[in-house]
């Protein structure tokens, strides 16, 4: 039996639209000589498509568009297609799907059992789990088929509540009743490393079992999450014998049995990972959005460059416009080196000096006399970054470009920027990448995705300054980065506690991050949506309260 392994890039949503590409993609694999066809998780709705569920009729509709698929596609043919699914569900609930489509019509259908309910997951507001866990009959095989979560059954911080508690573990389960192999249809989203965590988290299932396991994951960005596809086969002895491309679409035929020799073992860089995911995650974001442009102000800075990098590399550097918008207490080397970053890429760029605005406040007496009192002091830094915001949204708003705010998650943290200021925009697009990241991706694009220098090496080297004040660092404000991230590191991302923290780093340094990482809940809250990277992103994941008074210990 031929497989073919169909790692696809729909829109939420847009049933019409995912069931062209999906019958592309079957018409492809039948021109190979596939019996199979093994799709992602729901991708006839796109993953995840939210709220969307409770729409009348949605669920429906999308069972629809199956039965069209199963009639239009050529008889000999079959297809495991995920989808929400209306039909058989009792309670009037929906179920997260699975259909063998053969011989013009719907043969089986299973239901998603363990539903993800942890950090951007929320299934069980949508989805009855299953009550029963069978192996799909093809061809004289029985198939062990299974949704994503199902085969996460036993890994930390994951919660279930399973009725019989007997069905806890689906694949176990599947592989009491006797299949030949697993396949799990995925829609798992990307984090930087978690590529290596499921093929370990698989292959333990192998070694268990002792059957194949093919894996189908959905690529594509679709509102925060990003999913880097990397779908795998792997054999009756664990040893991983196919390996997807990481975030493209890609098609993949294989035969059963199994005869092919295990892949030489490959490491990707963390860097390469992270960069990936930000353009698909950007790319996707614009062009699902229906934006065809970007625009962002260019400071010079090291956060800019990475984000105009990444808008050249998602949409092409014809379509990224950069505002170069220096003040009275900007730098000779920002605009230079704005400038030498917008040559290098080959973007658009503009100067528009933002000093006649600025004094305009304060001749015209907008802002009172006390703020007159006070020049450079925090609400006169906060107008110049309004100002900015200002003109990078007015651009936006003429010319229908998607407006980027270039923040990285350690300054969100602190609260280290301005609302309506440098946080203005429709797209965050390093709102999850930490100081250190910011450096690090930047150095990995000049030393090896270009190989030479494109984002200026003065950006690299200078100290990050806002340059809102006179000889301004953030160092003068802010931990050492590195220490900063650390520590935000474990209060965020890995939740261990100040008590803890406080044995690892300075004591002090700690409870005044941990203080102030509470005390600017509020701004995060208005952030634009970014992309996640990590297993702690600010945003749907993590759901922090703001009028709180807590304090961490």
């Amino acid at each position: 039996m031929k497989l073919a392994l169909a790692q696809l890039n729909p829109t939420v949503g847009d049933v019409a639209g995912n069931s062209k590409l999906i019958l592309e993609a079957i018409t492809q694999a039948h021109v190979a000589g596939a019996d199979l066809v093994v799709l992602s998780e729901l991708v006839i709705s796109g993953y995840p498509p939210k709220d969307l569920l409770l729409r009348e009729g949605f669920a429906a509709a999308c069972d629809r568009a199956v039965d069209r698929i199963a009639a239009g596609i050529p008889t000999e043919i079959g297809v495991l297609i995920g989808h929400p699914s209306a039909r058989n569900v009792p309670e009037g609930r929906t179920a997260n799907a699975c259909s063998l489509l053969y011989d013009g019509g719907v043969q089986q259908t299973v239901h998603k059992l363990l539903l993800p309910n942890y950090d951007v997951f929320d299934e069980r507001r949508y989805f009855r789990p299953a009550d029963k866990i069978t192996p799909l009959e093809f061809r004289g095989q029985r198939l062990g088929v299974h949704i994503c979560e199902d085969a996460w059954w036993g890994e930390p911080d994951t919660f279930y509540h399973v009725d019989p508690p007997s069905l806890m573990d689906p694949v176990a389960t599947l592989a009491a009743a006797g299949v030949d192999l697993f396949i799990n249809l995925s829609a798992s989203p990307f984090e930087a490393r978690k590529p290596q965590r499921r093929e370990g988290l698989l292959r333990r299932h192998v070694q268990r079992h002792q059957r194949p396991f093919v894996f189908v994951n959905q690529v594509g960005g679709n509102d925060d999450l990003v999913f880097d596809g990397n779908s795998f086969v792997l054999d009756a002895e664990g040893q991983k014998v196919v390996q997807l491309g990481g975030f493209e679409s890609q098609m993949h035929l294989i035969e059963f049995p199994l005869r092919l020799p295990p892949l030489a073992a490959t490491q990707v860089p963390v860097e390469a990972q992270l960069l990936d995911a930000l353009v698909l995650g950007l790319r996707d974001y614009m062009g699902k959005s229906g934006f065809t442009d970007c625009v962002l102000g260019l400071s010079g800075g090291i956060d800019s460059a990475l984000a105009a990098y990444i808008a050249a590399q998602a949409v092409g550097p014809e379509h990224v416009h950069g505002l170069m918008m220096p003040s009275r207490f900007s730098s000779e080397h920002s605009v230079a080196d704005a400038v030498k970053l917008a040559d290098n890429i080959g973007m658009d760029k503009q100067l528009i000096a933002i000093d006649a605005v600025h004094r305009a406040y304060e001749t015209l007496d907008i802002v009172g006399p006390e703020l007159l009192g006070a020049p450079a002091g925090i609400a006169d830094q906060n107008l110049q970054a309004r100002i900015r915001g200002a003109t990078v949204m007015i651009r936006s708003n003429h010319l229908g470009w998607l407006p980027l705010a270039t923040g990285n998650k350690s300054e969100l943290a602190m609260g280290y920027c301005t609302l309506y200021g440098d946080m203005a925009g429709g797209f965050a697009v390093l709102a999850d990448l930490l100081k250190r990241d910011v450096y690090a991706v930047s150095r990995y694009i000049n030393a090896v995705r270009e190989g030479r220098e494109i984002i200026p090496q003065n950006v690299i080297d200078k100290p990050p300054s806002a340059e809102l004040a006179p000889n301004q660092f953030d160092q003068d404000t802010l931990p050492p980065y590195p220490l900063l991230d650390a520590i935000l590191s474990g209060l965020v991302e890995d939740e261990v506690s100040v008590e803890t923290l406080c044995r690892q780093y300075p004591a002090e340094t700690v409870r005044w991050v941990a203080r102030r990482l509470d005390r600017n809940e509020y701004k995060r809250r208005q952030i634009p949506p970014g992309i996640k990277l990590s297993a702690r992103a600010f945003g749907s994941g993590r759901r922090m309260p703001m009028a709180a008074k807590y304090e961490l210990e």
